[in-house]
């Protein structure tokens, strides 16, 4: 919803800090890896009990992907292999998080079900992330839906600044992530029951908008790192 809604705007915002990111010698691939470290630090600190530390760093963790995009058209080097890159962070990022929260669930609830709620909560994720993978590998249109990453790690931060609204948030997410997994399945298959030539001219008008570079990127998001890698 936030990729889909405001998406140009901080593309907008975020294109000077993109050039000024650029003459400092970093490149995207190198914003995208510090974003995974930042992950790390967070699911430490969290599952350690430290919440507030591990609510610094995920802030800090979605920095990256807000000026990756940018920094890569700065750089001109928008491509697959860092779509790629982006996209399996993503993945990577969303599992380090809820990882770090089964961890500390685990330390202070003893209740099996407590631990299982960020599990379903990644697994969930992920399939928002597939199904968007798999109609952008079709030609088919699988973005959209009522929340996206963007969403996640603001609930997500909302649970950590008050743990007692946390089970609550986690759960909260689950169902937001279904909700749109639905949603995506539904108009994916609405693409792909049309007639044969209709759905042949979908996929060549897609291509043509993507250059048939996005591919399976950013799953959740997002098009090509020169899109903005729209990640998630």
């Amino acid at each position: 919803m936030f990729d889909g809604n405001f998406r140009t705007q901080v593309d907008a915002a975020v294109k000077p800090i993109g050039h000024s990111i650029k003459r400092l010698g970093i490149t995207a691939d190198m914003i995208t890896a510090t974003g995974v470290v930042m992950a790390v630090g967070a699911a430490v600190a969290i599952g350690a009990g430290y919440l507030n530390l591990g609510l610094l760093f995920l802030v800090l963790t979605g920095v990256p992907d807000l000026v990756d995009g940018a920094v890569a058209k700065a750089w001109g080097t928008s491509s697959q292999r860092g779509a790629f890159f982006d996209s399996v962070s993503d993945r990577l990022t969303d599992g380090l998080l809820f990882g770090g929260v089964a961890w500390y669930l685990t330390a202070t609830d003893g209740r099996p079900w407590a631990v299982i709620l960020p599990v379903a909560c990644y697994v969930s994720a992920s399939l928002v992330s597939y199904i968007r993978a798999k109609a952008d590998a079709l030609g088919l249109d699988g973005s959209g839906g009522l929340v996206e990453r963007a969403e996640r790690f603001i609930l997500l931060a909302i649970g950590l600044l008050f743990p007692a609204l946390l089970l609550a948030i986690l759960g909260l997410i689950v169902v937001l992530n279904m909700i749109t997994a639905a949603q995506r399945f539904v108009k994916v298959w609405k693409q792909a029951a049309a007639p044969p030539k209709a759905l042949s001219d979908r996929r060549r008008s897609r291509a043509r908008r993507t250059g048939r570079t996005s591919g399976a990127n950013r799953a959740d998001h997002r098009g090509t790192r020169a899109d903005r890698r729209p990640r998630r």
